[in-house]
């Protein structure tokens, strides 16, 4: 096991609890049984868990400049009659394989510089960490990061297959790590930023095999960043926030990809509606500047109006709190709120963009066969205690569900000094409208990170069951749920 400097392991001692889920890199595991602590599975919730995230983020006695470097590594739950088995693999992309024998960084990444002066990293490539999302496919899983391609791995063992084009992609082309499955048609939407003299958004629509069968492409406004896309009805909306990329400074090597980021309120946000079906542009319109990673749900109103739900940071300070992760002393406070924006497509005309709710919350996911309509539920990671103005260095202690039809607002909280990741729903295979909710929980005061299991419509009533993991888990970013057979 790689241990930290001395000088860490002191800092840790005033540092919040969560930090010692990334003191040290992730152990892989398994297959291996998981011993059940409280509760019981229940008999509808047959399938899969993946989550990705961060698993490394040392190498050689080198903390990463930014959460965002850390190499990619998979967890799997599988929820079988017989049991739970978890397994716990790293991607073993060539970035990765080459720094394993290294044993030091060799690559730039998002907010890091390759070693070396500056000419040196002219013309090499940037580290593709697969460490964002995953999507369960029939025969594979895809390990996403949407700076480049995504790698498949096996779906049982988590075995690295290797880069995927999906039939369509060019050499490492971006395919970002918010693919959308429209629930109809099983049809998967997704972009890709590709950047020259002007920026573009790269369009795709997968069949249900993740097979490319469409491209379209839309120009943005500037050299930016662009996360995540929102399905509603027909369409696709994205949301530009106004940065611009100094493209010299990052060419040159003088900066990373997130030095060279600067928030530039004064452009506005950006959005762009685009027909799903078509793939082209419908219209695009100005607004009040802010940030934003993710999208909730979106839906096309009765009167024709799209609604689109998101969580709004007011500028770009939340990069530079994700910067300072790793050193278990982020400073730069950020608060994101739920809001929710209504706009009509065919002009892309602003009519009602307000905050939602008070709590700082983010991740936020509906039931899948919700995606694109008007949703009855959306869940979200939550900080149910205190604002980040308050506590700018802890993470989100709870999981939330907010009640569209009632307005109702119930509460998973694990505890004092327990982190659970981002909600992933899984509709129960029995009873319709009957789903649960499953978060990996990262306990501060036992060391060790456990799977918990809520029904979807009682958080507050505690975990139906909770699986104890063998190993902690670094606090990974998103997850997925591959219903059993």
């Amino acid at each position: 096991m790689i241990h930290q400097p001395s000088s860490y392991q002191k800092a840790t001692q005033t540092q919040p609890l969560w930090i010692k889920a990334l003191a040290e890199p992730g152990q892989e595991f398994g297959p291996i049984d998981l011993r059940l602590l409280s509760g019981e599975v229940p008999v509808g919730l047959r399938g899969t868990l993946y989550r990705n995230g961060p698993g490394r983020l040392e190498r050689g006695g080198e903390r990463v400049p930014h959460w965002f470097d850390g190499d990619g590594a998979i967890l799997a739950v599988h929820l079988m009659d017989a049991g739970a088995i978890g397994l716990y693999r790293y991607i073993q992309t060539t970035g990765f394989q080459a720094e394993s024998q290294s044993g030091e960084y060799l690559y730039s990444g998002y907010g890091q510089l390759a070693p070396g002066p500056f000419w040196q990293r002219w013309g090499k490539p940037t580290k593709n960490t697969a460490n964002t999302s995953v999507i369960a496919l029939p025969d594979k899983l895809l390990a996403l990061w949407e700076g480049g391609s995504p790698h498949a791995l096996d779906l049982e063992t988590l075995e690295t297959i290797g880069i995927d084009n999906l039939g369509a992609l060019a050499n490492n082309q971006p395919f970002s790590a918010h693919p959308k499955r429209a629930p109809e048609a099983g049809d998967i939407y997704n972009f890709g930023v590709t950047y020259g003299k002007t920026a573009k958004l790269n369009l795709f629509r997968c069949d249900s095999t993740g097979q490319i069968q469409q491209v379209g492409e839309v120009p943005l406004p500037r050299l930016s960043l662009v996360h995540d896309v929102c399905l509603a009805g027909p369409y696709l909306v994205f949301f530009v926030p106004p940065l611009q990329l100094q493209a010299l400074p990052l060419l040159l090597g003088f900066r990373s990809y997130s030095d060279a980021l600067q928030w530039q309120p004064d452009q506005g946000t950006q959005i762009i509606v685009v027909d799903r079906q078509t793939l082209q542009e419908v219209s695009r319109y100005d607004t009040d500047p802010w940030f934003q990673w993710h999208f909730g749900n979106g839906y096309v109103d009765q009167d024709g109006s799209v609604v689109v739900d998101y969580i709004r940071y007011p500028d770009f300070q939340i990069n530079q709190w994700l910067a300072e992760v790793p050193t278990g002393h982020p400073l730069a406070s950020t608060p994101g709120k739920l809001w929710r924006l209504r706009l009509v497509p065919e002009t892309g005309k602003v009519l009602e963009n307000t905050q939602q709710w008070e709590l700082d919350c983010d991740f936020p996911i509906g039931p899948a066969l919700q995606g694109g309509t008007k949703p009855n539920r959306l869940y979200l990671a939550a900080d149910a205690d205190a604002s980040w103005a308050e506590k700018t260095a802890e993470m989100y202690n709870s999981i939330a569900c907010l009640d569209f039809q009632t307005g109702g607002v119930s509460l998973a909280q694990p505890g004092l000094g327990c982190y659970p990741s981002e909600p992933i729903y899984a509709p129960d295979r029995f009873t319709p409208n009957q789903g649960w909710i499953l978060t990996v929980v990262f306990d501060g005061n036992r060391d060790r990170s456990t799977l918990q299991i809520y029904n979807a419509q009682q958080l507050d009533a505690g975990p139906v069951a909770v699986l104890e993991l063998p190993q902690i888990i670094p606090i990974s970013f998103h997850g997925t749920w591959r219903p059993g057979n």
